[in-house]
Formats: structure tokens, sequence, C-alpha cells
């Protein structure tokens, strides 16, 4: 019995040992990689914000500015959100807001409440050259910052496309719970001991890389910046601060006076779930509110983007005009 007790604690010590091994080799590996990735060259515009940048990219020019706001953990939004901004790009002007810890922006540290977020993406973009009125395109939790951009500066929003959004009252409807909280904690600590670096799939969108919109070099630096920012302080916090965010706004009257076009992504999987025909109730129930509201089906997942950029270009241009 003692023999078996012993080998048992041999190979648990054994075991242990090489785990803490790897995961030392992989905290140095993923710091010396840091250090290269902070080299990297932006591509657009920094713009100073209490001595950190908050990057923005033009491209294009028209009489709208459709300003692109990536979802949750996007962490890349100048090369994911390529397919389709350049369809906008061609005859109209485009602006991509990287918000804190996004992108080439840089990570802020701070709580990520909604005030704070929204007044970062407009002195961004006023100070980048993009004068307001804006036709905001955001994607699912930067719904709540489109429709809150829209309660408090109505002058400043001409319309919204909404990309499969998630709506602020969801938000607090279904708040995020103790377990949820916890992962989200947790996979930023996995991610500062840098061992999302060994799960490239969970990093990066393979979509992406499997599509065409993107040149070989552009790839690489997608996949670098991804390693780089995958769910750092400020995304963890985006998270966190989803309920307190998506109050405000519901604190707020609904704002009427801005179109808003629903684009809602339905996989073919999910197309009789419970959460899909409540989703497109909210949406309708959202719009029916509005002087000027759509609702329109989508196939494809919630990255909806990837999957329907020609659709989702004739769309907004027919709902905008």
């Amino acid at each position: 019995m003692r023999k078996i007790v012993k080998v048992s604690k041999n190979i648990f010590f054994t075991f242990f040992t090489m785990i803490l091994f790897v995961t030392i080799a992989v905290f140095i590996y993923h710091n010396y990689q840091k250090v290269k990735e902070s080299s990297l060259i932006s591509e657009g515009t920094p713009v100073d914000i209490n001595d950190k940048e908050i990057n923005v990219y033009t491209e294009g020019s028209g009489e709208d500015t459709y300003v692109f706001m990536s979802g949750s953990g996007i962490a890349a939004p100048v090369y994911e959100l390529k397919g389709l901004y350049s369809k906008f790009a061609k005859e109209n002007k485009i602006a991509v807001i990287e918000r804190a810890g996004y992108g080439y922006s840089d990570v802020f540290h701070d709580e990520r409440d909604i005030d704070t977020i929204l007044e970062q993406s407009r002195k961004s973009l006023m100070e980048s050259g993009n004068k307001p009125p804006y036709i905001l395109v955001p994607h699912s939790v930067s719904g709540i910052e489109a429709i809150y951009w829209a309660q408090k500066y109505r002058g400043e929003v001409k319309g919204i496309i909404a990309l499969d959004i998630g709506l602020p009252h969801q938000y607090v409807t279904h708040k995020m719970g103790m377990v949820d909280s916890l992962t989200v904690r947790g996979l930023n600590l996995l991610t500062k001991m840098g061992l999302h670096r060994l799960v490239p799939s969970a990093v990066y969108n393979p979509e992406v890389i499997r599509q065409s919109f993107l040149t070989d070099h552009e790839k690489e630096m997608y996949k670098t910046l991804s390693y780089k920012q995958f769910f750092n302080d400020d995304m963890e916090q985006e998270l966190l601060q989803s309920y307190n965010n998506g109050k405000k706004s519901v604190n707020l009257p609904i704002p009427k006076d801005t179109p808003i076009l629903f684009l809602d992504a339905i996989a073919d999987e999910n197309e009789n779930s419970k959460y899909t025909k409540q989703k497109k109730e909210d949406y309708e129930d959202f719009a029916a509110k509005l002087l000027k509201g759509d609702v329109i089906k989508l196939k494809g997942t919630h990255s909806i983007y990837l999957y329907a950029p020609d659709e989702i270009y004739d769309l907004s241009m027919e709902f905008i005009k």
C-alpha cells in the first residue's frame, strides 16, 4: 500500500513539474512576443487620449461616414471587418474605431463604463478628421454604445446599421451571473499567462484566414494583433460592465428619431431555438418604437459581416437612402 502511495506521489509530482515547466516556458515566450508585437506600426491614425492612443482607420470619401464598431473580443477590427467595410469604402467614407484594448489601440486599464467609451470614440473620430453626423455600424456588444450615442447626441447619429447587436435591455435582463463572471476573469488570467498562444483557433477567427479579402501580409498582422490583444483587461472590463452600461441606456428615452436597421443573423442550426425567437422579438419591439426601423433576417453566424458582406451593403444603401 505504501509503495502504491509513494508511486502515486511521484507521478503527481512529475506531472505537476511538467505542467509548471510548460506554463513558465509559455509565459516567457508570451512576454518575449509582446515586446516584438509592441513595435508594430499602426494602420490608421492614432489619437492621443490622456497619454494613450486610440486608433482610427479611415478610407474612402463621400457625403456619409460609416463608423464600424466591432463586437467584444474582436482583437484586430481593422483586419477582421475589412471584407465588409471595403464594400462601403468604394462610394462612401468609412472609419473603423479600435476601442481601447483593440487592434492598434493601447490598453487603457480603466473600468470601461459606457460614458468613457463613448467620449473616447467621439474624440477619436473628430481628431482624426471624421466629423459628424455618422452612420454607425455596430456589431454585438457595440450595440450598447451605438444606441447610447444616439440617445445622448442625437444630432451626431444619422442612422444605425445594427449587425446582430445586443440591445441594452438584453444585457440588463440577462445580467452576467457568478459563473460567467468567474469565467471571464479566469480567461483574462490565463491570457496574462500567455496560454492563449497554445490555442490559435480561440484567439482569432479561422474564417478570416480562409477568405480572400486580406493579403498574406495582412493575415499575418491579423494573427499577430490577435495574440497581442486577446482578452486583455479592457476586454474583460467591457464584459463585466455590460449590465451597468446597458442600464444607463435603458434609463434614457429610446432614440425614436434615429433610423435603425436591425440585421438579425440566424444560423440554420439555431433557427428554431428559444434564443433566436426572443432576439427577433426584441428587435421587432424596438424597431416598432422608432419613426423608421426595420428588421431583416440574414443567414449566417453571429459574425455575419464575414458571411453576407454584399447583402449587408445593399440593404444598408437601400435603408439609408
